[in-house]
């Protein structure tokens, strides 16, 4: 197996990619405004994106119309993805951020070798608010409710049915990573004042039981940090979040993504990055919207991310200018492509299939700003590879 293939096979099998995040700025403490790798973005394209010369873009579904080539209908509100290899081709989960009632949960659309769609389907049903949550090395998703004493639940898109995994605690979950170093899962809570938390399962490969720990730090933007036991994970009548005096609060956590023994999650409520380096026990701020300098900042309402192959790192916004931001492992931050006309609206669920030359993404609410507007596109080109 050549280096590539050994990479692209690491990605399937344990969404790890290498992430050196080790230059960047120590002016400021994050990384900065910097050109694009691929170069400016060009004018927006029929669909409404502006991407760098060499990419294209196509809608894959859109919310309450049939998938092309298929007869089934697209979910409402769609939010969090994740791709996994399937056949000799692809599949691509995404979840629905809606209650129950109006068909919250989660679905998948398939793809052969040349990335044509073959089929789409639910994978999950009766579940309320389901915004993000993440893969895991043995290809279930997991689809996280962003509820007060939301859930998790274990989707099977090979084929199954889902499960509840309470044991990962009972809060208003966001986004989920797992780390086959140390077995455990990272969980971010969309609160004002959330924690951020790891699932270290009885079993690995079984997250039916366990311990949820949450992290515990002084009030700065770096140092060293540890973690404690959360007494109960089933949060009631005390929410998860205040059980734990030392436990460092953080302002609306969204995205995560684990690579590299280094975990990184976003903070929307302040704009942030953070980068906890897993092997030495510190943390730090990698990237802050008000420390770029000068501004103003290209990357704001930092929502969902992912990471390629090269180590550059994607970043979704919720809001703003409607960007995924594309940020080097030199610290270098840009905008990568830019969905227009669609202000009221957020990007998310992004993910790159396996080959890695297609990222698939979301307008959670498109054109119309409501939840029954969404949009899935893919983008194509040639991304960088390591």
């Amino acid at each position: 197996m050549d280096r590539r293939a050994l990479l692209r096979a690491t990605v399937l099998g344990a969404g790890v990619v290498a992430l050196p995040f080790t230059g960047w700025s120590a002016a400021y403490g994050a990384a900065q405004a910097a050109p694009g790798p691929y170069g400016p973005l060009r004018a927006a394209d029929a669909n409404g994106i502006r991407m760098p010369r060499g990419f294209s873009s196509r809608v894959v579904a859109r919310t309450g119309r049939r998938v092309p080539g298929t007869a089934y209908r697209w979910h409402q509100a769609p939010d969090g993805g994740a791709t996994f290899a399937e056949g000799d081709g692809w599949c691509y989960v995404s979840n629905s951020e809606v209650l129950a009632a109006e068909g919250g949960g989660a679905s998948k659309i398939s793809f052969d070798r040349d990335g044509r769609v073959v089929s789409a389907r639910r994978i999950l049903s009766g579940t309320d608010s389901n915004c993000a949550g993440g893969r895991t090395p043995w290809h279930t998703w997991l689809s996280c409710e962003e509820i007060d004493r939301g859930r998790v639940f274990e989707a099977y898109p090979a084929g199954g049915a889902a499960k509840a995994r309470p044991a990962m605690g009972r809060f208003k979950h966001e986004a989920a990573a797992a780390d086959p170093v140390r077995k455990v899962v990272y969980l971010t809570e969309d609160e004002p004042d959330g924690r951020f938390y790891r699932f270290v399962p009885d079993v690995w490969g079984n997250l039916a039981a366990g311990r949820l720990e949450v992290m515990c730090a002084g009030p700065g933007t770096s140092g060293a940090f540890t973690w404690a036991p959360v007494p109960d994970p089933g949060g009631a009548p005390v929410r998860t979040r205040h059980q734990v005096a030392a436990a460092k609060a953080f302002s609306g956590g969204e995205g995560c993504y684990y690579a590299n023994d280094t975990v990184y999650f976003t903070t929307k409520g302040d704009g942030r990055i953070w980068q906890l380096d897993l092997t030495a026990g510190r943390y730090r701020l990698a990237y802050d919207d008000s420390l770029v300098k000068p501004g103003p900042p290209p990357l704001t309402g930092v929502d969902n991310l992912t990471g390629a192959e090269s180590g550059d790192l994607y970043v979704a916004e919720d809001n703003g200018s409607m960007d995924v931001c594309l940020v080097t492992p030199d610290g270098h931050v840009s905008p990568f492509l830019r969905i227009t006309g669609q202000r009221r609206s957020e990007v998310t669920g992004l993910a790159f299939n396996p080959a890695g030359d297609r990222l698939y993404f979301s307008s959670q609410r498109g054109r119309t700003g409501l939840t029954t507007g969404g949009i899935t596109y893919c983008v194509k080109g040639p991304f960088r590879r390591p």
